[in-house]
């Protein structure tokens, strides 16, 4: 399966437990790696062809800069079903770093895999 790849997306929102965390927004950072054929863009040089990573971007970035969820876990599930609304991918790993998390640590981070259900 080829690979559709959004790297270094970097947003904020209010995302957090804590109510410190629950009045500003935070930086998160997001990677986002997508599969799907790309074959037939890859002849056709059509955007219809492929799934539109513009589109999928715009429609992170509505969802992230307006959330306010609690875990980033959750961040992640929500922007792998985004991904899935095109019907051309069959699987999305979505990364989220919350950069100063952690004290000492540079950040924490999750990595999920959802796929397209059969």
């Amino acid at each position: 399966m080829d690979k559709i790849y959004i790297r270094d997306l970097a947003l904020r929102c209010i995302i957090g437990l804590y109510p410190a965390e629950r009045k500003n927004k935070q930086d998160v950072l997001i990677n986002v790696m997508m599969e799907t054929d790309l074959r037939a863009a890859g002849k056709s040089d059509e955007l219809n062809d492929t799934a539109d990573y513009k589109a999928i971007k715009v429609a992170i970035l509505d969802f992230v800069e307006n959330s306010r969820l609690k875990l980033i876990e959750s961040l992640a599930e929500n922007i792998a079903a985004i991904c899935l609304k095109d019907a051309r991918i069959q699987s999305a790993t979505v990364t989220i770093d919350k950069p100063g998390a952690l004290r000492f640590a540079r950040s924490v981070a999750v990595e999920i895999t959802r796929k397209r259900n059969p």
